[in-house]
C-alpha cells in the first residue's frame, strides 16, 4: 500500500490552530503517511506541531465559517466556505484546526480517519522511524529469561529454564523460555498448557532474595461443567511449594464468576485437587467495565460547568479510582503472601494476560528493591507485560474519545501506571522514577515512535520481525540524555518493602496524566524542574538533612513556606518542592 493514495490535500496554507495551554496560530498544515505537520512562523520565529497519526482516537468535523486573524492581529470571524476538524488523541489532547475552503476540510479528515486507523503493524511508524543517535543492530530489550534466572541465584536449586514453548506450541503468548520447577518436564508442561486457557500454564515471575518463595502465574484451568482434572497441573503447583505446608491461590474473579466460568469450559481449582493450596477471590474489573470507566472519568475531566457538585458526581459514577483501589490492595495480599507469610503464590483470572500481570507487577514493586530502580522498573515493565503477553494492539486500539465500538479495548496498562503513580506520591523518595517517565509510558503505549508496545504477544513480534526493524522504546530511555527526566532526582534506595495506603483518602485523581492539558496543571512541570536544579545546585549533605528532617518532622508540622525561611536564615540556595501528602 502507498500512503499517498489516502492523500488527497497534502498540505493547506492559512490554517488555524487552536490547542491547550496557547493562544491561536495560524501557518501551514501538511498531511503525511504518519503524521500531521504545522508549521508557523510569526515574529520571524519558525515552530512546529507535529502529530502522531496513531495518536488520532477521534475527529470531528464541521462545515462553517470560522474565526481567523484580521489585518490587525486580533481574532475575528471571517465569511467564506470552509471547515473546522477537531482532532481527539489518546493522550486526551484536544486541537482544531479552522481550515479555508470546504473540500480542502474534507479531504484532510478523510486522510486523517484512514491514515490514523492503519490496521497492519508492519505500516506503522516505528517501522520507518530511523534516529540518529539509534542502531537497529543494539540489543533489543533488556533482559531474556535466561538473563534473569542468572541473575536471580534463589531460583537455581529448585528451578529451571524450559524451552518447551520454542516456537510457540504451549502458548502463542509465553515467551519462547519460561522458568518452571525441576521437578517437571517438558511432557507433562504440554499436558497442562492444554489444561489452561489459552496454554498459559504457570510459570514463575519472582522469586523473593530472603525466604526464597515465588510468585507464579497462569490463567484458569480448564476444568468445565464436567470438573475435569489434570494430574500433572496438580503435580506442577505441588512442585512449586516443594516441603512446605500451604500456598495460595489469587483467584481475580469473585467466586460466583469462577462458578460461573464453568458453563463456558473455564473453572477454579478444586480444594479435592489442590489440597495444599488455599484459594482468594479478589475480585478485578476489566475489559469492557475498565473502559467504560475511563471513558466517563475523561468526560467529568473535561465538563468545563465548573460545578463542584457535578464534578465530584462524575469522578465518583466513573468509579476509576476504586479500581485504583483494588488494584493496590490485591497487589498488597498477594505481597503479604509471600513477604510475611512466607507462602508462595499462583495468581491468575480468566485469561491471565490483563489483570494477573497488573497485579503480579504491583506485589513485585511492593517488595523489591531492586524493581524500584528505573533500570529496574523498565526491566520489570518489559518481563512482565512486553514479554508475558500483554496484547497491547488489541487493549489500546482506541482510549477514551473514540466513536468506535469498543471490542477488546481495556486501559489495563494505564490503570497500572496510575497505582504506580499513587506509589510515588505516598513513597516520593523510595521508587526512582519521575511522573514524566509515567506520561510518556502512558502515550507511548498508545502512539509510539519505537516498536515495544506493538503487536500483542511475542511470536506476532517474531513473525513480523518487530525486534529487527524497530527500535527498543526501554533502551532509549535509558540512555545518558533521557536518565535525568526519567528517573527521581530525590530516591533513595530502601531494602525494605513499601505497603501502600488504599484508604479512600490517601488514593489521589492523577492529575498529571488527567488533567495534563489543563492550565492548572503547568506548575507541575516547574516543580519537577525546580527539583532538578536543586539537585545539580547543591553539594552539601547538610541540605540533604534539613530537607529529610522536613519530610519527616511531623511534630513540627513546618510548612513549606517556614522551611523556605529556615534556609534563607541559613543563607542557602535552595529550590521549594511542592509535595503532595
Amino acid at each position: 500500500m502507498e500512503f499517498y493514495e489516502f492523500i488527497k490535500t497534502a498540505n493547506v496554507e492559512d490554517v488555524v490552530l487552536r490547542q491547550p495551554l496557547q493562544p491561536p496560530s495560524r501557518g501551514t498544515l501538511c498531511v503525511t503517511g504518519h503524521h500531521l505537520l504545522f508549521s508557523v512562523r510569526e515574529d520571524g520565529n519558525a515552530r512546529q506541531v507535529l502529530l502522531l497519526l496513531r495518536n488520532i482516537d477521534a475527529t470531528e468535523k464541521s462545515v462553517e465559517n470560522f474565526s481567523g486573524y484580521s489585518s490587525c492581529g486580533c481574532v475575528c470571524r471571517m465569511t467564506g466556505s470552509s471547515g473546522t476538524i477537531t482532532v481527539k488523541c489518546k493522550d486526551l489532547r484536544v486541537l482544531q484546526f479552522d481550515i479555508p475552503g470546504m473540500e480542502q476540510c474534507l479531504n484532510i479528515a478523510h486522510s486523517i480517519e484512514t491514515l490514523s486507523c492503519l490496521s497492519c503493524v508492519s505500516e506503522m511508524y516505528p517501522f520507518f522511524y530511523r534516529p540518529p543517535h539509534l542502531s537497529l543492530q543494539d540489543k533489543w530489550g533488556l533482559s531474556s529469561t535466561e538473563e534473569f534466572y542468572s541473575q536471580t541465584k534463589e531460583l537455581h536449586d529448585r528451578w529451571r529454564v524450559s524451552s518447551v514453548n520454542r516456537g510457540y506450541a504451549a502458548c502463542p503468548s509465553y515467551p519462547a523460555t519460561v522458568i518452571v520447577p525441576k521437578d517437571v518436564d517438558d511432557d507433562m508442561l504440554m499436558k497442562v498448557a492444554k489444561f489452561r486457557q489459552g496454554g498459559r500454564f504457570p510459570v514463575v515471575c519472582y522469586c523473593h532474595r530472603k525466604n526464597g518463595r515465588v510468585i507464579v502465574r497462569s490463567s484458569q484451568p480448564l476444568t468445565g461443567a464436567n470438573r475435569k482434572r489434570c494430574q500433572e497441573d496438580a503435580f506442577l503447583l505441588q512442585a512449586v511449594i516443594d516441603g512446605s505446608d500451604k500456598g495460595y491461590i489469587i483467584d481475580l474473579r469473585s467466586s460466583q464468576q469462577a462458578q460461573q466460568a464453568r458453563m463456558t469450559g473455564g473453572g477454579f481449582e478444586s480444594k479435592s485437587c489442590y489440597t495444599n493450596w488455599k484459594r482468594l477471590h479478589r475480585q478485578m474489573e476489566r475489559g469492557k467495565v475498565l473502559q467504560e470507566s475511563l471513558v466517563k472519568l475523561v468526560e467529568a475531566c473535561s465538563d468545563e460547568s465548573h460545578n463542584m457538585d457535578r464534578w465530584l458526581s462524575k469522578l465518583e459514577n466513573s468509579r476509576w479510582l476504586s479500581h485504583v483501589q483494588t488494584a493496590l490492595s490485591t497487589a498488597g495480599l498477594l505481597a503479604e503472601c509471600v513477604e510475611r507469610d512466607g507462602r508462595s503464590a499462583l495468581v491468575h483470572g480468566s485469561e491471565g494476560t490483563d489483570s494477573t500481570l497488573l497485579v503480579s507487577t504491583l506485589a513485585q514493586l511492593i517488595m523489591d528493591p531492586r524493581c524500584r530502580t528505573l533500570e529496574g522498573f523498565l526491566t520489570l515493565l518489559e518481563r512482565e507485560w512486553v514479554q508475558a503477553g500483554h496484547p497491547f494492539q488489541q487493549r489500546c486500539a482506541h482510549s477514551a474519545h473514540s466513536h468506535a465500538r469498543f471490542q477488546q479495548e481495556s486501559p489495563v496498562f494505564l490503570l497500572l501506571l496510575d497505582c504506580v503513580w499513587q506509589l510515588c506520591r505516598q513513597f516520593p523518595l523510595a521508587l526512582d522514577v519521575s511522573e514524566t517517565l509515567l506520561l510518556r509510558l502512558a502515550t507511548e503505549a498508545y502512539a509510539s515512535d519505537f516498536g515495544t508496545f506493538l503487536c500483542n504477544n511475542d511470536q506476532e513480534r517474531c513473525s513480523l520481525e518487530v525486534k529487527e526493524k524497530t527500535h527498543c522504546l526501554f533502551r532509549a530511555l535509558l540512555r545518558r540524555e533521557e536518565r535525568e527526566w526519567c528517573s527521581n532526582p530525590l530516591f533513595e534506595p530502601t531494602e525494605l518493602a513499601i505497603w501502600p495506603s488504599v484508604y479512600p483518602q490517601s488514593l489521589q485523581l492523577w492529575t498529571g496524566f488527567f488533567l495534563r492539558w489543563t492550565r492548572e496543571t503547568q506548575h507541575l512541570v516547574e516543580a519537577q524542574q525546580g527539583i532538578r536544579k536543586m539537585r545539580r545546585s547543591y553539594h552539601g549533605q547538610c541540605h540533604r538533612l534539613l530537607f529529610y528532617k522536613f519530610l519527616y518532622d511531623k511534630k513540627k508540622h513546618c510548612s513549606v513556606l517556614s522551611f523556605h525561611r529556615t534556609l534563607c536564615k541559613k543563607k542557602t540556595t535552595f529550590h521549594i518542592i511542592p509535595m503532595c501528602w
